[in-house]
C-alpha cells in the first residue's frame, strides 16, 4: 500500500542533513519539473516585493523568501519531520520506533508544491510555496505537475493507494484510472446518522490513522483489505462511492 499525505504550510527551520539532492528523491522521473520549479523558486526570490505578491506573504512572514533563496544551500530535515502542524502532530513521527519509521520510509509519500511526492524520509529543505501559486515564469503548478505525477504513481504504485492528499494537492497528481485506490473524506456522524465534513479535526484523524497504520504495519493490498484491518482495528472507514469516509 502506498499512502499519500498533503504536507503543511508550517514547516520546522533548520536541519542537519547535507543539502537538497533532487536526484535522491523518490519517483526519480520528476527531476525535471522539480528543477524548474526549484530553478523558479530561487529566481523569485531576487525580487523581494514580486516574491511577496506572487506568494501572498504578509510583512510578518517575509523572510521566507530567504528561506526559499536558500533552497539548493539549505540544511535538510527527512520530509516526515520537515511539516509541522495539525496533522504531522497527531502523525508525531518522531516519537516512532525504527521499525516504524521504517514503515513510513517504504509506505508514505509526502506531496510537497516545489518537489511533488517525496518519501517520507526523503530529505527536503524548508521552503514556502502552496499548491495554489502560480509563479509568473512556470505557470500554474497543476499544469506542470499533474500529468507527470500522475505517470510516476501508475509507474510505481503498488496495488493499491491510500489517498489522504487534499483536494488542492490530489489536484497536482490525480491518481490514474489504473491504480486501486479510495480517497478519504473526514466526516463526524450525528445522532440522526447525517454526516458531516470536518476542517481542524480532518488533519488531526489523517494524522492519527497514518500513526496507527505505521504501529501496528498491517498488510493492506487493497481497499477490502483496508476495510478489513479497519474494523478489527476500530477505525470507523465507510464506503461511499468510490470514496471512503473516516468516521470521527
Amino acid at each position: 500500500m502506498l499512502v499519500l499525505l498533503p504536507p503543511s504550510e508550517t514547516k520546522h527551520p533548520g536541519g542537519s542533513g547535507a543539502p537538497l539532492d533532487p536526484a535522491a528523491l523518490a519517483f526519480g522521473e520528476l527531476l525535471p519539473q522539480r528543477e524548474r520549479t526549484i530553478e523558479a523558486l530561487v529566481s523569485l526570490s531576487s525580487d523581494v516585493d514580486e516574491a511577496a505578491r506572487v506568494l501572498k506573504l504578509s510583512e510578518r512572514q517575509r523572510g521566507d523568501i530567504a528561506v526559499n533563496a536558500a533552497l539548493r544551500a539549505a540544511p535538510t530535515l527527512p520530509a516526515v519531520d520537515r511539516y509541522t502542524g495539525v496533522l504531522f502532530d497527531a502523525l508525531a513521527a518522531s516519537d516512532l520506533d525504527r521499525p516504524a519509521r521504517r514503515w513510513l520510509g517504504e509506505h508514505v509519500m509526502i506531496h510537497s508544491a516545489p518537489f511533488g511526492p517525496v518519501g517520507a524520509l526523503d530529505r527536503i529543505p524548508a521552503y514556502r510555496l502552496a499548491a495554489g501559486t502560480s509563479i509568473p515564469s512556470l505557470g500554474a503548478l497543476k499544469r506542470l505537475w499533474a500529468p507527470a505525477v500522475s505517470a510516476a504513481i501508475s509507474a510505481h504504485a503498488p496495488a493499491f493507494v491510500l489517498d489522504l492528499r487534499s483536494e488542492a494537492y490530489a489536484s497536482l497528481g490525480p491518481i490514474p484510472d489504473d491504480v486501486a485506490s479510495a480517497y478519504v473524506r473526514v466526516v463526524t456522524a450525528g445522532e440522526d446518522g447525517t454526516v458531516r465534513a470536518l476542517n481542524h479535526f480532518n488533519k488531526h484523524a489523517k494524522g492519527e490513522l497514518v500513526r496507527r497504520l505505521a504501529q501496528e504495519r498491517p498488510r493492506i493490498r487493497s481497499r477490502a483489505g483496508l476495510l478489513r484491518w479497519a474494523d478489527d482495528a476500530g477505525v470507523v472507514l465507510r464506503e461511499r462511492g468510490a470514496e471512503l469516509d473516516l468516521v470521527v
